[in-house]
């Protein structure tokens, strides 16, 4: 028995078979064993990744790619020649040459070019030269910042306040909605990556090989089709992570260390490839202070503060298109409704536990305490913590709970 769609998104029998099965769709619990026995793909109903146009429009079955913008790549704009381009990129690329010696080299360029060819040279100074390549367009997604800062009540005398709560912390950040479109169009990954999630079986027994072949993208998928305007759309689970234990010293003695972001639809076998699939999305800012105050109770809530305001802010343009589809381009040259969605996080336990807010030495999976963590216990939920914050003190969800939940924005952030 073969199946295909009907314009509903019911599955039926295809039309080679009998006009009188053509007619009825096939219950939802039958097509589960027909694929089981095929020991083949489980199709969602809803979130198909349906093919679309550039208005968001569904496209028939088997359509052709529509028309990708292919670049000029015999253009140097904005570059006069491709000379002017070698020369920018062996300067501040290959050998990172300094703003200074630029200078020297540009005056040295147009001495030898003369009064009457001194004006064909490329650029004055450093400063020309960086504003021409922050023109370029093609290329990787530029570098952002903003600042965080503390926003509590101080006292007018500053001579008492620790040195932290007057500092302002730069983190440093690109579009992650502009990353993951990157990704998402690399023609390279396009039989090898999974535009709706899956149920794999053999012999019976469940598979589970990539992000989109879990419970946990099926059940996303379910959630985000209770809104029919989302039906036929794409979802695409975001993975981040972070590691502290790789920390840069920057201007100012300020230390950063890496968020990372990767997208779940690809196939693990990509990632363990290392084929570009993950980027650096931005660099958290590490605050500082004098070992006076490096134990205090109120530094360790700012730090922990500083983390997720970063976090919020870096992540906020996904926001909208968590509910909202996004047209983008795929890597077998569709376009297609995206839907992203927060996925997996990827760290150490220290970063686990600063994530979830739990306390140091409990569990972020679980509500088993320290001193016996393999005792039978449930596990954490955002229902569960809800409930435990409405009829809990700060102190009982600490000590009982191993719960942080005296969190509040009073940072500010400024481009």
């Amino acid at each position: 028995m073969a199946l295909q769609s009907d314009s509903q998104g019911q599955l039926v029998p295809s039309t080679s078979e009998s006009t009188a099965l053509v007619q009825k769709p096939i219950p939802y619990w039958m097509v589960h064993l027909y694929f089981l026995a095929l020991q083949v793909d489980l199709p969602l109903i809803k979130i198909l990744g349906t093919p679309c146009d550039l208005e968001g429009n569904d496209l028939p079955p088997d359509s052709t790619p529509v028309s990708i913008d292919n670049r000029d790549c015999t253009s140097y704009t904005p570059f006069k020649n491709d000379i002017e381009f070698q020369l920018a990129e062996f300067l501040y690329q290959k050998v990172a040459m300094s703003g200074g010696n630029i200078d020297i080299l540009s005056t040295l360029i147009a001495q030898f070019l003369g009064p009457e060819r001194g004006l064909n040279n490329p650029w004055a100074n450093h400063k020309e030269l960086y504003s021409l390549i922050d023109e370029i367009h093609q290329g990787d997604v530029p570098w952002e910042s903003f600042t965080v800062k503390y926003n509590g009540e101080l006292p007018e005398d500053h001579s008492s306040v620790p040195a932290w709560k007057l500092q302002e912390y730069q983190v440093w950040f690109r579009d992650p909605v502009k990353v993951l479109e990157q990704m998402l169009a690399n023609p390279s990954f396009k039989n090898e990556i999974d535009v709706t999630p899956k149920r794999l079986f053999n012999n019976g027994k469940r598979l589970y090989r990539d992000v989109m072949t879990g419970n946990w993208a099926w059940f996303q998928c379910d959630e985000i089709a209770k809104d029919e305007n989302t039906h036929g759309a794409m979802f695409v689970p975001v993975i981040l992570g972070s590691d502290k234990t790789t920390v840069s010293v920057a201007t100012g003695q300020n230390e950063y260390y890496p968020l990372y972001i990767s997208l779940g639809n690809i196939h693990s076998t990509v990632h363990r490839a290392h084929r570009n699939t993950v980027a650096i999305l931005g660099f958290l800012c590490i605050p500082k202070t004098s070992q006076d105050h490096s134990g205090s109770a109120e530094f360790r809530k700012f730090r922990r503060q500083l983390f997720h305001s970063s976090l919020e802010h870096i992540l906020s343009s996904l926001q909208p298109h968590m509910t909202s589809p996004r047209i983008t381009l795929c890597p077998d040259g569709h376009y297609r409704r995206v839907i992203y969605g927060l996925g997996p996080y990827i760290a150490d336990y220290p970063e686990q536990a600063l994530l979830t807010c739990i306390v140091q030495n409990w569990c972020p999976r679980c509500t088993a305490p320290p001193d016996n963590l393999d005792s039978h216990s449930g596990r954490r939920s955002h229902k569960h913590t809800d409930t435990l914050s409405e009829g809990c003190t700060l102190k009982e969800l600490w000590d009982d709970y191993g719960i942080v939940a005296d969190l509040w924005v009073r940072l500010v952030n400024s481009a």
